[in-house]
C-alpha cells in the first residue's frame, strides 16, 4: 500500500505518515489504531508485540443468555469464528432473523436447531450451514450440554469446499 493509499483509508496526512515510517514521528494510540483497521490486523500485530511462543487462542470468553462464546477470530469484519457452549437446558424455541450467513459444526452434544419449518438435531461430527434471514434458533436438545463451532459471515458470503471427484463420477 501506497502512503496515499494508507492517506486516504486512514483520514491521516502523507506527510503524518511519512514521519510515522521514517521514525521521526512517535506514534500514538490516535494513529495506530486507523492504521490497524485499515491493514486490518490487531494492534498488537501492527507495533510488533513479540510472540509468546504459545499457539492457543487465548480470548476471554463471552457469556450471553447462559451461553459462552469464544472468539477464535482476531480481526474485525468479515467472517467470525466463535466456539459456543450451550448448557443443559429446555428452552422454547424463539426463531429469529438477522443479515448475514453462518455455518455450525457440532463438537460435542447434541443441537437442536430450528430452521424455517425444519426442526432437526444434529450431533457431533455434523454440520448446517444458511442464510439468517431465515428464521432460526438453536439450543441444547435438553439431554445435555452442547458444543459447536460457527463461523458467521456478512450476507452473500458463502464458504466453497471444493472436492476432488470420486472415480465413478470422473468417468461420466
Amino acid at each position: 500500500m501506497t502512503l496515499a493509499g494508507l492517506s486516504e483509508a486512514t483520514g491521516i496526512s502523507v506527510s503524518t505518515l511519512s514521519r510515522l515510517e521514517s521514525g521521526l514521528r512517535k506514534p500514538s494510540l490516535e494513529l495506530l489504531l486507523p492504521i490497524a483497521r485499515a491493514h486490518q490486523v490487531p494492534l498488537d500485530e501492527l507495533i510488533g508485540e513479540p510472540p509468546v511462543g504459545d499457539p492457543r487462542v487465548r480470548s476471554k470468553p463471552i457469556v450471553r443468555h447462559g451461553r459462552t462464546y469464544w472468539p477464535l477470530t482476531r480481526q474485525p469484519g468479515g467472517l467470525q469464528a466463535f466456539k459456543v457452549h450451550i448448557p443443559q437446558s429446555e428452552q422454547e424455541p424463539e426463531p429469529r432473523t438477522h443479515e448475514g450467513y453462518e455455518w455450525l459444526y457440532v463438537l460435542a452434544g447434541r443441537l437442536r436447531m430450528v430452521l424455517g419449518a425444519h426442526d432437526v438435531v444434529l450431533t457431533a461430527g455434523e454440520a448446517a450451514e444458511f442464510d439468517t434471514r431465515v428464521p432460526h434458533w438453536f439450543g441444547s436438545t435438553g439431554e445435555g450440554p452442547v458444543e459447536f463451532l460457527s463461523l458467521f459471515g456478512p450476507q452473500g458470503e458463502r464458504m466453497h469446499v471444493r472436492a476432488k471427484p470420486t472415480r465413478s463420477s470422473s468417468r461420466s
